[in-house]
């Protein structure tokens, strides 16, 4: 049988059961007789716990209050994976907003939308990735609480140390609904060109946030070699994104240099750069960092 845990519940029990060992993660899922990567979907309420591995836990007795329902072992397979936990589990809609159109230029930037189905277990989710030391901060401090707040769903971390790659993972269907809803299709992003929305573009509050999220992750902000001079750089494969970047910055009068090579703009020209820090800026402490030391007495 699988268990489907009030919202929340599969996570705190796992998490409470490793602390009340004094486990590691790898010796937790060798005491459950659990491989680590079904471990972690577990805690990830990426799928839903079977009875067998509940029944090992000391904790149990405590956490029964909070099973829902128990589920047939095929619960999943008539429906492709409609029936994963990620399908089951409600989340807040979010109203338009200036924190929604950051989060957007976000996700437009570092993120993807994961879909996946399956005859047994769908998987669905998206992911802001980054660098697991220059971006630890933002990631962690500013991303993960926005998008908990935006849907009122608990993110997990992962961090590939290999890759020096940190992510930031909200699991749920309804989710991945919402941005294939709103013009943001699962899949490759340039493949299928996807743009900032009409919705963002005809609000210049909702323009300038989003932009704050795509520069801050595919943006940056440096000193010219030998020069006295700074420059704004913006890079991105998708030329039809890149052109809606470059004509935002337009709108909010921000003059920014032709698409060069099919791939970046820059802004180079010192009140440019003064307008841009003024009316967009950064929440990215790697870029708002530099810019302060250069440019702090503008705001």
């Amino acid at each position: 049988m699988r268990l489907l845990f009030e919202k929340g519940k599969q996570r705190e029990l796992l998490m409470k059961e490793k602390n009340f060992r004094s486990l590691t993660w790898n010796s937790f899922s060798e005491s459950l007789e659990v491989k680590f990567p079904r471990l972690k979907s577990f805690f990830y309420e990426e799928t839903l716990m079977d009875e067998k591995t509940f029944n090992k836990l000391k904790l149990k007795k405590d956490y029964e209050k909070f099973i829902i329902k128990r589920l047939d072992e095929n619960w999943g397979q008539s429906k492709g994976g409609n029936n994963s936990l990620g399908s089951l589990m409600d989340i807040n809609v979010p109203e338009k907003s200036e924190e929604l159109a950051e989060f957007w230029g976000i996700m437009l930037g570092d993120g993807n939308v994961q879909k996946v189905q399956s005859y047994k277990v769908g998987v669905y989710k998206i992911t802001i990735f980054g660098n697991s030391d220059s971006d630890r901060d933002y990631l962690i401090n500013f991303v993960k609480p926005l998008g908990e707040k935006l849907f009122k769903v608990k993110a997990g971390i992962l961090k590939q140390k290999s890759f020096k790659e940190l992510s930031i993972i909200f699991y749920r269907k309804k989710i991945v609904d919402f941005f294939e809803q709103n013009e943001f299709p699962s899949g490759n992003k340039i493949i299928n060109e996807v743009r900032i929305p009409n919705w963002i573009k005809n609000n210049d509050l909702y323009l300038a946030a989003c932009l704050r999220g795509l520069y801050d992750t595919d943006g940056c902000f440096y000193k010219l070699t030998n020069q006295n001079s700074y420059q704004i750089h913006f890079c991105n494969n998708n030329f039809k994104l890149l052109t809606d970047v470059r004509n935002g910055l337009l709108t909010l009068g921000i003059n920014v240099s032709k698409i060069i090579r099919n791939k970046s703009i820059v802004i180079t020209k010192k009140s440019e750069i003064e307008k841009f820090y003024k009316t967009i800026g950064f929440h990215n402490s790697k870029h708002l960092d530099k810019i302060k030391m250069t440019f702090s007495p503008v705001r």
